[in-house]
């Protein structure tokens, strides 16, 4: 009781300083959504500040139980800690992303230190390590399901990579670490939300549009300039270069692994990862990057005969060769004449709202959910839609919320994130609201939103990182959704790319937006005709930057390195031809400087590897065949991080991928 009680002053003393803090209380919204039009920027400093008080009385309180240790009271009792800062960080760094104003980062740079100081503060605390590392010890006798068993060493964990084990004198340096690379990764991806804004201003180009717009550019000069426009993004040595950054955080990520005794900060990331080591990766890595060159090596051959048709015409100076910023121009030309197949065909088919319809539809069919879209609830934008979702026995199963143009204040690119994760507390089952969030061609001239082929994919896959949160059937929130393996969280994502262009999915949704029509046979037989096409350079640029990533992580130090220049080296140690450049660059390479995939891009290939194989049980069994869905369904999206990744997926699959599906499904 008086532990109850304790926190109780706690919470009332939090209330009392800021009785209409919407933070502070559990949302009074439909759903659960967050109350967004009841949030205001004075409300997110003084409720981190509360949640912070809630959360280290709730530890105290764990670390005070003079009872035994048991999973009860302790693991579970901190897995239901920390209510209030579970929904200002839910909505503050979503909306630091979507919705990202300059007072909105302000805001975030000053929780950031407070945030980090208080993780430390919790697994850096020797007592209730204690209690943990007790239970950790004795787990094969302590009665505990699996689930419970991930959840113990997810918690252990925490401990020993915060450097648990380090002297006083070491903890305190991995405290100015944690709080230094925090400020520094959001910096970074401020800064380049910057670059990308100076870029559409200089050429009327949303960072989304560019491969449309380089692919669709006549103008050579105006191609180059674009290319080296988007290519030096960070790297422009004005306030907004990142190069600095890189540096800083790689020194602080390599002092790191050496507190914890790890060589490099690879060693450290993937040592409780799929792959295990980072030799694992990069050989890995390097199977998939030698078959990708020499097919792209072949693709130069089939443009080169079309430039040089150009020449011939007078429309290119004698010599001209293929460079990277003709890529995207000439192989679309190579993909109109070999396949007859011009994008700009495709897209009237492919609106927005129509291509969603198809997404539902496809989540209907393989796994009986139905989609209600929501008109009354509170949304932190009005681009933003929101939408009920039920099983096939009419049972909630969370909310999706979807934000798919582009803004100012917006970062590129597309992701998923939670507001509510899901769990089961008290008997409750709290189902989860998702966002799925896009850059996507927003309506202009009186004609919707109509996407190309690339974003139809990243629509489906977006999507089924949300269904790997929405359908999640876990007790702790620590392993529930998307709290998996780095290496296995792309799975569910990268296989609903596969339905995306299936016929009988396409004859469903993908219909003119002004006639209704559905896609001809003969547009789709095209589009399924140049499936692996131009995969050479998009396998290899994906290739180059996850072995980028993994060279930059496996530095042991920094003397005499430049970022430029280790970069060059990386790019021609790793076999990459002139022509082509990593997807991301070091300096705007936000996935591993600002977006938690550093040493774990090559995740994508990884995860591609599963993705790939599991679908050619579909294809065997059928798209929809329901036996095979509901295998997935159970084995893999249900079940989070509660167990082994590769246990699950052999339960799905009753057997190990075969790697070879990758190189199979990419036609290399």
């Amino acid at each position: 009781m008086r532990k109850l009680s304790l926190i109780a002053i706690v919470i009332m003393a939090a209330v009392s300083c800021n009785r209409t803090n919407p933070f502070l209380t559990e949302w009074n919204t439909p759903y659960g959504i967050p109350d967004f039009e009841a949030v205001q920027e004075k409300h997110y400093v003084p409720a981190v500040e509360a949640g912070i008080r809630q959360q280290q009385s709730e530890i105290d309180a764990i670390i005070a139980n003079q009872d035994v240790p048991t999973f009860e009271n302790v693991v579970e009792a901190y897995e239901r800690s920390g209510a209030i800062l579970d929904r200002v960080i839910g909505v503050l760094f979503n909306l630091s992303e979507t919705d990202g104003t300059d007072s909105l980062q302000k805001i975030v740079e000053q929780v950031l230190p407070m945030l980090s100081a208080h993780s430390d503060n919790i697994f850096m605390n020797p007592y209730f390590f204690k209690k943990v590392e007790v239970l950790y010890n004795d787990m094969e006798n302590l009665g505990l399901n699996q689930e419970q068993k991930m959840a113990l060493k997810k918690l252990y964990n925490s401990f020993v990579n915060n450097g648990i084990a380090l002297g006083e004198a070491e903890q305190a340096r991995m405290r100015e670490i944690n709080m230094e690379l925090s400020s520094l990764s959001n910096t970074f991806g401020n800064r380049l939300l910057a670059e990308n804004n100076a870029f559409a201003q200089e050429f009327g180009v949303a960072i989304s549009e560019y491969g449309g717009a380089m692919a669709s550019t006549e103008d050579r000069a105006l191609r180059e300039k674009m290319f080296k426009a988007y290519a030096s993004r960070g790297n422009n040595g004005n306030e907004n270069d990142t190069k600095d950054l890189i540096m800083k955080m790689m020194a602080l990520r390599i002092e790191k692994a050496k507190l914890l005794g790890y060589e490099n900060p690879a060693q450290m990331i993937l040592h409780d990862k799929m792959a295990g080591t980072p030799e694992a990766v990069e050989t890995f890595l390097a199977g998939i990057m030698a078959p990708a060159v020499e097919k792209a090596k072949e693709e130069i051959v089939d443009m080169q005969a079309i430039m040089d048709e150009d020449i011939k015409a007078g429309l290119l100076p004698e010599g001209s060769k293929i460079e990277p910023w003709d890529w995207a121009y000439y192989a679309e030309k190579v993909r109109k004449a070999k396949y007859a197949l011009d994008e700009e065909q495709t897209k009237p088919y492919f609106k927005m709202e129509n291509v969603r319809a198809g997404v539902f539809n496809t989540a209907h069919k393989l796994f009986g959910l139905n989609f209600e879209q929501l008109d009354s609830i509170p949304v932190y934008h009005p681009d933003v839609e929101g939408f009920k979702v039920t099983d096939a026995d009419g049972s909630l199963v969370g909310v999706l919320l979807t934000d798919y143009f582009p803004r100012s204040t917006k970062r590129g690119g597309a992701w998923m994130n939670n507001f509510v994760n899901q769990e089961i507390v008290k008997g409750e089952d709290i189902r989860p609201v998702i966002v799925n969030v896009g850059n996507f061609s927003k309506p202009v001239d009186g004609k919707p939103g109509l996407l190309t082929l690339d974003e139809v994919e990243t629509m489906f896959h977006e999507f089924g990182h949300a269904l790997h949160g929405l359908l999640s059937q876990c007790t702790y929130k620590s392993v529930a959704g998307t709290s998996v393996a780095r290496d296995f969280v792309e799975l569910p994502s990268q296989i609903m790319e596969n339905w995306a262009f299936q016929d009988e999915v396409l004859a469903e949704y993908a219909r003119h937006y002004e006639t209704g029509e559905v896609i001809p046979a003969e547009l789709v037989a095209k589009i399924n005709a140049a499936g692996t096409f131009n995969q050479g350079f998009m396998t290899t640029e994906l290739a180059a930057a996850s072995i980028l990533d993994l060279k930059w992580h496996m530095l042991e130090s920094l003397e005499g390195v430049d970022p430029m220049e280790f970069e060059a080296a990386a790019c021609k140690e790793m076999g990459l031809i002139d022509e082509i450049i990593p997807r991301y660059r070091s300096t705007y390479f936000a996935h591993i400087f600002s977006g938690g995939y550093s040493a774990g891009y090559y995740s994508y290939l990884w995860a591609e590897v599963l993705d790939k194989d599991a679908f050619e049980l579909f294809m065997q069994k059928g798209i929809f065949d329901s036996e095979t869905a509901m295998s997935f369904r159970r084995n893999v999206l249900e079940k989070g991080g509660s167990d082994e990744p590769m246990d699950l997926y052999r339960r799905f699959r009753g057997a190990d991928p075969d790697p070879a599906a990758l190189t199979r499904a990419r036609g290399l």
